[in-house]
C-alpha cells in the first residue's frame, strides 16, 4: 500500500517484479536499478500517462519511485525464500508512508525507522530512512537497504511462530537491558535476516561487498553506537536493539548457518559468545 499518495499499491505487487527476479538473477543489484530507471523513464516520457499524472500529483519523485520498486522487488524476494523455508508462511504486506501514518499498532512515524507492526501484519518504511541510514549513519548500499527490509521481515515470522507473543505474556516488566527480552527478539530478527542473506547468496544473487554492506548496517543502527552520538553515554539498562557487535554477530550467524533453527537468541547462555 502506498500512502505517500494516491498511487497504486506498494505491497510487492508491482508489475515489473518477474523482470526485476530475472535481471537481478544474471546482472545483480545494479541490473536491478538499471531496469527501474529505464522503465520509470519510459512511463515519464509518455509510456503510461495515469502513472505519470500519479507520479505529477503527489506519490514521490522518480528517485522515490525508483526506490519503491526496489522495495518490493525485495520484500517479494524475502518472502518467497521464506515461503520455501516455511510451509505455513503468510505473506505480510508492505505500507510506503512519509512523515507519519496510521497503524493497527498506534500511530507510526518515521522518526523511528522502519518497523513491523503485528496487529495488522504489515511492514511500514518512510523511504528518507534509507538517506538517513546514507547520511547519518554511515550505513549506504541496497544490500544495506536489503537488509533493513528483511529485520522487520524476520519480526513478521516471529509473529507467525507465536515468539513474539510468548515474548509479550513473559514480561512481567520491562523487556530493556542488555540480555533483555527486547533485545533478545530483535537479535533474533537481525538472525533471520542473515538465513535469507544465505539463501540469497546460495542462489547467485550476491555480489562482492553485499554482505558487508549489511554488516555496516547492522553495526550502525547498535544501541550503543547510537546511544554514544546522541548522548555521548552508553546505559546498557535502556538497550533494546542490542549493540552493534551483538547484531552483526547475530546477521552473521544466521549467514554462515543459513538455518532458522540456529537463531535461537531465547536460549543462548550469553548474546555476546
Amino acid at each position: 500500500m502506498d500512502r505517500r499518495g494516491d498511487g497504486p499499491s506498494g505491497g510487492g505487487g508491482l508489475p515489473i517484479t518477474l523482470l526485476l527476479m530475472i535481471v537481478h538473477s544474471r546482472f545483480g543489484w545494479a541490473g536491478v536499478i538499471v531496469v527501474v530507471l529505464a522503465y520509470l523513464g519510459f512511463q515519464f516520457f509518455g509510456g503510461v500517462a495515469q502513472r505519470a499524472a500519479e507520479l505529477e500529483g503527489g506519490a514521490g519523485s522518480a528517485p522515490d519511485d525508483e526506490q519503491a520498486a526496489f522495495v518490493g522487488f525485495v520484500l517479494d524476494d524475502i518472502q518467497d525464500s521464506w515461503s520455501r523455508a516455511l510451509p505455513d508462511y503468510r505473506r505480510a504486506k508492505l505500507v510506503l508512508f512519509t512523515g507519519s501514518t496510521r497503524t493497527a499498532c498506534g500511530y507510526g512515524d518515521a522518526a523511528t525507522g522502519p518497523f513491523y507492526c503485528p496487529g495488522d501484519q504489515q511492514v511500514y518504511i518512510d523511504l528518507s530512512f534509507y538517506q538517513a541510514l546514507r547520511d547519518r549513519l554511515g550505513a549506504g548500499g541496497d544490500f544495506a537497504q536489503a537488509y533493513v527490509i528483511a529485520h522487520e521481515i524476520g519480526h513478521h515470522i516471529q509473529t507467525l511462530d507465536g515468539t513474539s507473543r510468548r515474548v509479550e505474556q513473559a514480561a512481567a516488566g520491562d523487556q530493556r537491558g542488555a540480555e533483555g527480552l527486547s533485545v533478545r527478539l530483535e537479535l533474533q530478527a537481525d538472525c533471520y535476516a542473515g538465513v535469507w542473506a544465505h539463501d540469497a547468496g546460495a542462489r547467485g544473487l550476491l555480489e562482492i561487498g553485499d554482505v558487508d554492506e549489511a554488516l555496516t548496517a547492522a553495526a550502525a543502527i547498535g544501541d550503543d553506537r547510537l546511544q554514544r552520538q546522541a548522548k555521548g553515554v552508553v546505559t546498557p539498562e535502556s538497550f533494546t536493539h542490542g549493540t552493534s557487535a551483538q547484531r552483526v554477530r547475530w546477521f552473521r550467524r544466521g549467514y554462515d548457518s543459513g538455518d532458522p533453527r540456529h537463531c535461537d537468541t531465547f536460549s543462548a547462555a550469553t548474546l555476546d559468545g
